[in-house]
């Protein structure tokens, strides 16, 4: 108990050691993990729906998505460095994040369009809609929750990975407190770093579980309320 109180005080106003002040740091740590998730949205997104609006390409996605959650994000970013030189470290941590992030952008891509009822796909090509409009105003629309999941989950993991990423190169961020105050056996330093990350990713946590509820289509959000309710109309009729 008496090192919570210590990293709190530590965070309201404690000493630094001369790192950066938290305002920069956090801002830092968000800034690195926005970036590397966007470009991971770019690459990813695209294929997602393309292998789950064509249905091929599936099985090499699923084979590659799980190799690169294997992958212990640590070693990938000591390998990436170790490949590309000390001085591209920088952009060893940005490759490293960005691998880390498409995994689960690529799945939450692709089982969005899979989750979507055949039928509604049928009925929408039955009316005479082209493969792009099924495409933008059928599949884009239902799948967007899982995408929104799975950009979820990979902003979740960047954000764990940044910080450790501090211990190779001074990136910033808020793993810097955590890798400093380890030598200078401040554990007030080292707790309150590692409070900071995760009220950071509860925050970020908690911003896309909004946007994943605001995501889903107001008919779709109608019908689900509509069975919740039919269900419950037929709980209390058996039950009187």
């Amino acid at each position: 108990m008496t090192f919570l109180l210590d990293a709190i005080r530590w965070i309201f106003g404690g000493d630094l050691a001369g790192t950066d002040p938290i305002p920069v740091a956090l801002v830092a740590h968000l800034l690195s993990s926005v970036a590397a998730v966007a470009v991971a949205i770019v690459i990813a997104v695209p294929a997602g729906w393309l292998i789950g609006h064509t249905g091929r390409g599936r099985d090499i996605a699923v084979a590659i998505s799980g190799a690169a959650r294997a992958v212990p994000s640590f070693g990938l970013f000591i390998l990436l460095v170790l490949l590309m030189g000390v001085l591209y470290t920088p952009a060893a941590a940005t490759v490293t994040f960005v691998i880390l992030a498409i995994p689960s952008i690529l799945a939450g891509a692709y089982a969005g369009f899979e989750a979507i009822d055949r039928s509604v796909l049928g009925a929408g090509r039955a009316m005479g809609m082209t493969e792009w409009q099924v495409l933008w105003r059928i599949e884009v629309p239902l799948g967007l929750p899982l995408l929104v999941a799975g950009i979820r989950s990979a902003m979740l993991q960047v954000v764990a990975t940044v910080t450790i990423a501090a211990y190779v190169y001074g990136v910033g961020g808020l793993g810097q407190y955590i890798i400093a105050g380890f030598p200078l056996q401040r554990l007030d330093m080292v707790l309150g770093g590692a409070i900071l990350v995760a009220a950071l990713a509860l925050v970020l946590d908690g911003v896309f579980a909004l946007l994943q509820r605001a995501s889903v289509p107001r008919g779709v959000r109608a019908a689900r309320s509509r069975r919740t309710q039919s269900r419950d109309r037929i709980a209390r009729e058996a039950l009187t």
